[in-house]
């Protein structure tokens, strides 16, 4: 689903990204991991081209989505982030109503049939695990949610123009525990449907939520495993010394 070839990636003179390929499979979740400024949030950001709106950033290699080197000249990049949805660390809803937030989309893109807004805000919210808790308030402002909540509707916002692609930049490190447990349960169920990348610094969310791990360091990629041999057995000293917390 997801592949990168000898990525090298520059903000100006500094070198973020050193010589990375991995393959990420259809229907996974892959956790990023590693110390903070190692590359990993910057790396995510290439999936839907965020990192093009910084200026002076420079890439090499290639960066693969379903055979197609999205950096392509050819590359509508709306379309790209049509199917590449994105999550950020702290909730961040429109001031506008809970189902305006999850509408937002496919208003911006031209779609007006208020049925089938109507019918695929409901799936996104279903999808995110919020209907239930929101199907009596649609119309009210999605600043009264709880940050969890809102978190959830930021998931079904990005769900609602049908990505194949989720990607989740720390998406429950501003939230509490029982909402962490949420997304996380969220993370789960919707792999059925996504393929999903995530960062987190919280190593044990990353062992209960992932299929494959990879660690980062200094914007090079240390070590790429399924997630329980990284975590009980990895091959790198690096990786083990980070995982024990002897480092970072």
């Amino acid at each position: 689903m997801i592949e990168t070839k000898n990525i090298n990636f520059y903000y100006g003179d500094f070198h973020a990204l050193k010589d990375i390929s991995m393959e990420m499979q259809a229907h996974t979740v892959t956790a990023l991991i590693g110390p903070s400024g190692c590359g990993k949030s910057t790396f995510l950001r290439l999936f839907n081209r965020m990192n093009d709106l910084i200026d002076g950033t420079r890439l090499t290699g290639e960066c693969l989505i379903e055979g197609e080197n999205i950096y392509h000249k050819s590359v509508q990049v709306d379309e790209l982030r049509k199917k590449v949805g994105m999550v950020f660390q702290k909730p961040n809803p429109f001031p506008k109503s809970i189902f305006e937030n999850v509408a937002y989309g496919l208003r911006v893109n031209h779609i007006g049939d208020k049925s089938y807004i109507t019918q695929r805000v409901e799936e996104s919210l279903r999808d995110a695990a919020l209907w239930d808790e929101v199907k009596d308030k649609l119309k009210k402002s999605a600043f009264e949610l709880s940050g969890g909540q809102q978190q959830r509707l930021c998931i079904a916002r990005a769900l609602a123009i049908s990505p194949s692609i989720l990607l989740m930049d720390e998406p429950a490190s501003a939230l509490d525990p029982i909402s962490t447990s949420k997304i996380e349960e969220l993370i789960h169920s919707l792999k059925k449907d996504y393929t999903i990348v995530i960062v987190t610094h919280n190593m044990q969310q990353a062992a209960r939520v992932s299929d494959k791990t990879g660690f980062f360091m200094l914007g090079e990629l240390i070590e790429y495993n399924d997630t329980k041999k990284m975590f009980l057995n990895p091959e790198k000293e690096q990786t083990q010394n980070y995982i024990t917390g002897r480092f970072g």
